[in-house]
This record gives structure tokens, sequence and C-alpha cells, in this order.
């Protein structure tokens, strides 16, 4: 069977953030999330990782934290830009946004030859999670169609300093996802939750308790397959409706594929509290949060020594 590899999407902007959050150094001793996300992928058994940068981000990237880790584990590189669509298509005057998951994805596809976990550079997941993820992928190997997700409690992903991103999901008795529904602006309302997709014209309150995802995905490489059938078409139809903010998600082809039958996903749970920089706002308790993870063992105080 082909090793499960590791794909971090660490290409996006950190708009709401204020800069590249990605290698904002989370403790005293300069780690970023990345260590402690890559850290816990090296414990589960993951030997491969591939970055999914921007291109100018590259010298940066290496310096901050590639070359660091290429002792421990086999570092490689993809560059998501934004000309690399498909024949036929342009990219809208002004558009500097990426395309979003579903590309970024496609952007890392020559490296890819098997099952592979997808993960965002700058959440915090949990020990538990990769090894979850990488225990389904050594067990089901490259089978087409067979997914799995990690899903957190979405009390547990919620910041108080501005709204989020969640897909949230429908989960079947046999723990298998049914349908998956992303939602743009969640905020915290108390001990709950409330999403708008409308400018806070109208709320639609949540329940702490709903699973969301939070793009932890296991993949085998035929959803490589589905995302480049399936990219003329949203290119289509985005650049009619929103050229400049259209973005190719994850979970928007991961529940067409379920409608149509053509994929399983199995929701594999997490308790482990997320934890992620949205917002400047968001640094001092993570880095708190990180310490305390250190001061109870669960990470030495210095990751790679």
């Amino acid at each position: 069977m082909k090793r499960p590899v590791l794909c971090v999407m660490a290409a996006g902007m950190g708009s709401r953030y204020g800069g590249l959050k990605q290698m904002d150094p989370m403790d005293n001793d300069g780690h970023i999330i990345m260590d402690f996300s890559v850290y816990d992928a090296v414990r589960a058994g993951f030997q491969d990782v591939i970055f999914i940068i921007k291109r100018e981000n590259e010298s940066d990237f290496r310096s901050v934290i590639g070359d660091r880790l290429s002792s421990f584990i086999n570092v490689k590189y993809a560059f998501q830009e934004l000309d690399n669509i498909p024949e036929g298509f342009e990219v809208p005057e002004g558009r500097v946004k990426p395309w979003g998951t579903g590309h970024a994805v496609l952007s890392a596809e020559r490296l890819i030859d098997g099952p592979f976990v997808v993960i965002n550079a700058d959440d915090y997941y949990g020990v538990n999670a990769f090894k979850m993820a990488y225990d389904f992928l050594a067990e089901h190997g490259d089978a087409p169609g067979e997914f799995m997700m990690t899903g957190f409690r979405l009390g547990n992903t919620l910041t108080d300093n501005g709204h989020v991103s969640r897909g949230v999901c429908s989960i079947d008795q046999n723990g298998m996802l049914t349908a998956i529904k992303e939602h743009t602006h969640i905020e915290r309302r108390g001990e709950g939750a409330a999403d708008t997709e409308d400018n806070g014209k109208t709320w639609i309150e949540l329940s702490p308790d709903v699973t969301v995802s939070m793009n932890m995905w296991g993949f085998s490489s035929s959803m490589l397959e589905a995302l480049n059938e399936r990219f003329p078409l949203f290119l289509k139809k985005g650049l009619a409706e929103n050229p400049l903010k259209c973005e190719y998600f994850l979970p928007f082809v991961v529940d067409e594929l379920l409608s149509e039958g053509k994929a399983s996903v199995k929701v594999m749970t997490s308790d482990d509290k997320w934890y992620g920089v949205t917002y400047k706002e968001d640094k001092p308790m993570v880095t708190q949060a990180l310490q305390k993870l250190k001061d109870e063992g669960v990470y030495p105080q210095k990751l790679w020594e």
C-alpha cells in the first residue's frame, strides 16, 4: 500500500488576521501552529508532507518551518497559482483571491499518487485527529470513493473575536456523512451559535453540539479525478456570478459526490478542542492553550529536539 501523504494548505491570504498568520510564532520557542500539526502527523505515522503555498512565499516558508522539519519528515512544495486554471478560462482583471481549497489540492496533484490527508495550515486539530486519519487510510488504502472526515463539535471551534466558516454536517446512524453545508458567517451566541448568510439581516440558531468540518479530510486519489472533472463547471458558473471572490471549496465537491452516490465519507469525531488564529486577537488564547498542553505532557517543551 502507498503511504498516506499529508497536504497542508498554506496559501490563504489571512485577510481577517492581517498577514501571513501561518508563519506567526505561537510560543517562545518560535513554533507555529503547523509545527504542532506536523509533529502530531509524524507521531501518527505520516512520513511525507506537501506544503501548498504561494510561490512568492517559498523562501520565507522554507526558513520558518520547511527546512527545520526536513530532518523528521519528507518535505515537498506545491504552488497554488491563480493562472493555474483549465484551458479556455482567464483570470478576471483585479482577482487576487486564491481559488479555494479544491484548487489548492489540485495544485499538489502531481505530487500525490495515493491516499492523502488535507488540513488547514492555521488550525490546530489535536493528537487524536491525525491518528484517526492515518489509521483509516492505512486500512482502506486507495479505494476509490472511500473517504473520511474528522468532525468537531461546533462549540469547540468558535472564536470570541468574530465569525468563522464551518461545514455543518448531517450524519447517519452509522457515522457516515450524508450531506455537508458550508456556513460562511457563524458567530458565538452565549453558549450556542448562530449563522447569517445575508449580512446579519436574519440569523439561524445552531446547536453547539452539531458536528462541523474543519477541513481535515482523508481522501483516496480518486478525489483528484473528481476535482479535475468539476473545476471547469465551477469556473463557468462562478466567473459569471462572482468573478473576484468565488471559491472552489472541498466540501462542495464532497457534497456533490455524496448526493450522486459516488463517494462514502466516514466521520471520525474528535472531542479535542480546536485552536486557530482567524483574528490577531485569537493569538494570546492559542499561545496559552498550547503552553498548557506542553505543561500537561501532550507535547515536549521544544518539539523537535
